[in-house]
């Protein structure tokens, strides 16, 4: 049988799965995790979670499921997801997740690349997308239903229940024979790409670079058995893995599962988190509501939330630079806290919260500093699926806005002579199933080629200036990266997405989207419609003198932006432009906007 060595010495065998059978051997009646799938929040503890994970490794088993298969699941956060991930991985095969944003089309892709024999689906609706393409899979043989997904009547369609029932007859002993045979160097996670430039590729990750991973971020934050995660994005984005399945296993920690991200917003409250890991897009739309609330107030209310906000500033100013505020600094934070800053926290349920985590994209310096006046030091983090998740993070104490901190421990962060960012550690996959060519492109000599451009200052801290692949190259032969443009024109108050074009063209034009809550309230302030705002001069006129005034003088004059288009709708997953990560999709933009395009550049710089 296996065993944990005692502190923090992992011997090279340890995976996750040995973290869960510790926790439920040593607090098994602990909280685990909590759902409310079935309408009302659900408690199981440790000792349920790992049985769980138990029986269905079993089942799997009996269908004949062996080291190395694929296990395809295709479901929104809820305990049905790691449950199969981890019972897969616990019998040596492979977790290998589907965003539920993918459409037949794309989840056939990554099942008939996978070659998985299996997938565990949530509902009906996905089930439906599956059967469109079954027919074209050869190595798919079942489909496992997640708890109270209805009925089907395909004899290939297996019910939750059911299907850890099968299972019942393989014992204990033969179970635990495959856990321990697991090896450190053994693929247990495909993480697919998001799929920016082409089909997606499936990063292979070991048990060691989920168990390290996990381990040495967690640790870097002090995570312990108290602490309380909430879990809405993604799960098959390798930053949700780790925020609500690797490093809640190792440090022994509860998870709250919110299963439609879209009502983040109704489940803070409930939960209260104490780590919260959010992209840009999340934070953003934070700033905005409480932007909002902070306008409603008058008077002396608006003067001591002002006052409350600027000491706040200050405070962490201090803190991330490694100071202690002391004296009378120290009393009046204390005092704006009790005021202002705790009820603001509180209303949106992050007033336990002392892990702020910002990451998967940039997020503009001045939403952090936003924040750090609202009493939240939002840490910002870099790092990629090829690395297990984080390359380097900022943390309380050693924060620098502008820059996604220092390596984390154990692991080297160099700068190519071309300015592409090469990282060598314990974090590293294993390659890119059956796409040798594009490991080799990747993996180069122990280091992996991250395709971004940064720089290193004197104290190490790692800055991001773009992606190799999304360098726009001017008519005049000028490289210019996008990204810090992009950061800048996103900094306008009722600005949502930005895209800057220019390829093989004179000048620079940005294609932007509207901030929802933030044009709203615009749009109210002004009388004008909030429909038509593209298109009303008083928007353009206010982007265009924030861009002249704040966002032009930031840059060298070949990176000014000379004209815009106002854009009708967001970009979303659903009309094509993001990723189920929420990356900007640059192709589709300029396919999709190509018209708006040309007539900016039709009409010349006006900027």
């Amino acid at each position: 049988m296996f065993e944990i060595n005692e502190g923090n010495c992992m011997s090279e065998t340890t995976t996750i799965i040995h973290h869960l059978e510790r926790n439920a051997r040593r607090q098994g009646a602990r909280a685990a995790m909590f759902d409310k799938t079935t309408g009302s929040w659900r408690r199981r503890n440790w000792r349920e979670y790992n049985l769980l994970t138990r029986r269905f490794g079993k089942a799997l088993m009996k269908t004949g499921f062996g080291e190395g298969h694929p296990l395809a699941i295709l479901g929104a956060n809820r305990p049905e997801w790691t449950v199969s991930a981890l019972g897969a991985m616990r019998v040596g095969g492979i977790a290998a997740g589907i965003y539920t944003s993918c459409s037949a089309e794309e989840i056939g892709y990554i099942l008939d690349h996978s070659e998985a024999p299996v997938v565990v689906i949530e509902n009906l609706e996905q089930l439906g997308r599956v059967l469109e393409v079954w027919d074209t899979l050869p190595n798919l043989k079942a489909a496992i239903m997640m708890e109270g997904a209805g009925d089907h009547d395909d004899p290939r369609v297996i019910g939750w229940d059911e299907f850890l029932e099968s299972g019942s007859d393989i014992s204990d002993e033969d179970l635990d024979a495959r856990l321990d045979a697991l090896r450190a160097d053994q693929v247990a996670d495909f993480i697919y790409t998001s799929g920016t430039t082409g089909p997606p590729k499936a990063v292979m990750l070991t048990h060691e670079n989920l168990e390290w991973t996990a381990r040495t971020i967690g640790g870097t934050v002090d995570l312990a058995t108290e602490d309380v995660a909430l879990s809405y994005l993604p799960l098959s984005h390798i930053a949700e893995q780790t925020n609500s399945l690797l490093m809640p296993l190792v440090f022994g920690y509860e998870v709250h599962f919110c299963h439609n991200g879209l009502e983040l917003a109704e489940y803070l409250p409930q939960v209260r988190p104490t780590t919260f890991f959010g992209v840009p897009r999340v934070w953003e739309r934070f700033e905005s509501g409480i932007k909002s609330k902070l306008a409603e107030a008058e008077g002396p209310k608006a003067k001591i939330a002002d006052q409350a906000r600027k000491v706040s500033s200050r405070v962490i100013a201090l803190e991330n630079a490694g100071q202690t505020p002391s004296g009378f600094l120290a009393a009046q934070y204390k005092a704006a806290d009790k005021v202002v800053l705790s009820k603001i926290k509180a209303a949106i349920g992050l007033d336990r919260c002392r892990v702020f985590v910002s990451g998967a994209a940039p997020i503009p310096a001045a939403s952090l500093e936003f924040f750090s006046s609202i009493g939240m030091t939002v840490t910002e983090l870099y790092g990629q699926s090829e690395g297990s998740g984080p390359t380097s993070t900022n943390l309380v104490g050693a924060n620098k806005y502008g820059t996604v901190g220092r390596a984390i421990p154990g692991v080297e962060v160099k700068i190519a002579d071309d300015g592409e960012i090469l990282v060598r550690g314990k974090n590293l996959f294993a390659g890119y199933y059956k796409n040798q060519a594009a490991t080799d492109e990747t993996l180069i000599d122990g280091w992996l080629h991250s395709g971004d451009l940064g720089q290193l200052d004197d104290d190490g801290y790692l800055s991001i200036i773009g992606r190799k692949k999304d360098i726009i190259i001017t008519s005049g032969g000028k490289n210019i990266a996008p990204q810090n443009i992009e950061e800048a024109l996103a900094g306008i108050d009722i600005v949502g997405t930005p895209v800057v074009v220019g390829e093989q063209q004179r000048f620079l034009v940005a294609l932007l989207t509207l901030e929802p809550e933030a044009a709203a309230r615009f749009a109210a302030e002004h009388g004008i419609d909030v429909d038509t705002m593209h298109e009303n001069p008083v928007v353009r006129s206010h982007i265009e003198t924030a861009i002249t005034n704040d966002v032009n003088p930031q840059m060298a004059r070949v990176e000014h932006i000379r004209n815009f288009v106002i854009l009708a709708n967001e970009f979303t997953t659903a009309t094509g432009e993001l990723t189920p990560t929420l990356k900007v999709k640059r192709n589709v933009v300029n396919d999709m906007y190509a018209n708006d395009i040309a007539a900016a550049y039709e009409a010349g710089q006006v900027l």
